[in-house]
């Protein structure tokens, strides 16, 4: 299957009406804070010498820090507008982005083919798909890693919901990166916590290491308190 049209044209608006401005993503939180404390969880059981692929790069902020811990990193996402936000980000450094949906069997297997079994990074992707393509999300994983790679996805848990309510429900309203993403219908923390282990067993992944997290965002409650998203982990081989 492949994702509805209102689906991606809620992310195609998304990323055309967001400015290349660091952080202006509510999720493009610094690598400090996602990509690099993820690498290190990974790599107790992954080797350096492959390539990884960011899946759901957005604007790329993670995928140029990936490049410098792994041989090479490639970022991939729905949007187009997404992918040319990243391009620009990059601005020559080693790193390469290409529009990828994850439900497309197909695109996913030739992606595989080329890079050949590699590493996978996937931070909150499967909550907000839609519920008939999180399978397919959980089995692009599967394919792209193959025999010999490894996987780290993190995904947001219902803890988030109650603290998107309570952002939402502040005195001035949610603030405006968060009111863009509720502008532009997506829908953060959209799947049960039960639903993401099975789903990645089902999808032929076994959990070499899990944990619990949170996913700090680039917005702030009116006390000034960051908002930060309850969230677990995995680390992932091929069954």
């Amino acid at each position: 299957m492949n994702v509805s049209e209102n689906y991606r044209n809620a992310w195609e608006s998304y990323w055309r009406e967001t400015s290349d401005g660091r952080g202006e993503a509510i999720w493009d939180a610094d690598p400090s804070l996602s990509a690099a404390p993820h690498s290190e969880l990974l790599l107790a059981h992954a080797d350096t010498g492959r390539t990884i692929v960011d899946l759901g790069c957005g604007n790329g902020t993670q995928t140029r820090y990936l490049a410098t811990r792994f041989a090479r990193a490639v970022g991939v996402d729905l949007s187009h507008a997404a992918v040319e936000h990243a391009r620009r980000a990059a601005n020559g450094d080693p790193v390469e982005f290409q529009q990828l949906d994850l439900t497309d069997t197909d695109a996913v297997r030739a992606l595989h083919q080329r890079l050949g079994d590699s590493h996978v990074y996937m931070r909150a992707v499967i909550h907000q798909s839609e519920p008939a393509a999180r399978p397919a999300v959980a089995a692009a994983v599967a394919e792209l890693i193959g025999a010999e790679g490894r996987a780290f996805v993190v995904e947001l848990t219902s803890g988030s919901r109650d603290v998107l309510r309570r952002a939402a429900s502040e005195p001035g309203g949610p603030g405006p990166k968060l009111q863009r993403v509720f502008h532009h219908g997506l829908k953060p923390a959209d799947a049960p916590d039960e639903e993401i282990p099975r789903l990645l067993g089902k999808a032929g992944l076994a959990v070499l290491a899990d944990g619990e997290t949170v996913l700090p965002q680039t917005e702030h409650l009116a006390d000034g308190t960051r908002i930060d998203l309850p969230a677990r982990w995995f680390v992932l081989a091929r069954a």
